[in-house]
């Protein structure tokens, strides 16, 4: 279920909010495969399923980036943001890729609002993201990213 937010007031005024979790999402080897092609990296532990297989994770796995990328899509199904003019990813603070998800596994996005304040022309906020892994032990990803919106 999606928070919608209109303005830099109600934006700034989002800190410490835990926005939840979004839908489980797969991921199939075609996105892997789509990503290898995007980033020139081809590495066989993403892109060779047989090889990838015998490796040491027993399946090809998603590059961390890529799972990182689906952050964005992801955020969207729970958070909308309304009256500004612009929003910009300003940057990571922090990212770690705890476990690696399987080609096949499904993923899903917990997000918090660790802070939120007013910057010039604009809000900022900075987010917890968790990247669960269905039935997984550990998340696939954890990053603090900062997010600004302008009027």
């Amino acid at each position: 279920m999606s928070r919608r937010v209109n303005g830099i007031e109600e934006i700034a005024a989002l800190g410490g909010t835990d926005l939840g979790r979004t839908g489980w999402r797969e991921i199939a080897q075609d996105r892997v495969d789509g990503f290898a092609d995007a980033t020139d990296d081809h590495q066989w532990i993403h892109t060779d399923p047989v090889r990838a297989a015998a490796g040491p994770f027993g399946a090809a796995i998603a590059h961390g980036y890529l799972t990182l990328s689906l952050v964005i899509p992801m955020f969207n199904e729970l958070l909308e943001i309304g009256g500004v003019t612009a929003s910009v990813n300003y940057g990571l603070n922090r990212v770690r890729f705890p476990a690696p998800v399987r080609v096949g596994e499904r993923v899903r996005l917990h997000a918090a609002v660790a802070a939120a304040e007013e910057v010039a022309g604009g809000a900022q906020l900075t987010l917890d993201f968790t990247v669960e892994i269905e039935d997984g032990a550990k998340p696939a990803c954890a990053a603090q990213a900062v997010y600004r919106y302008y009027r």
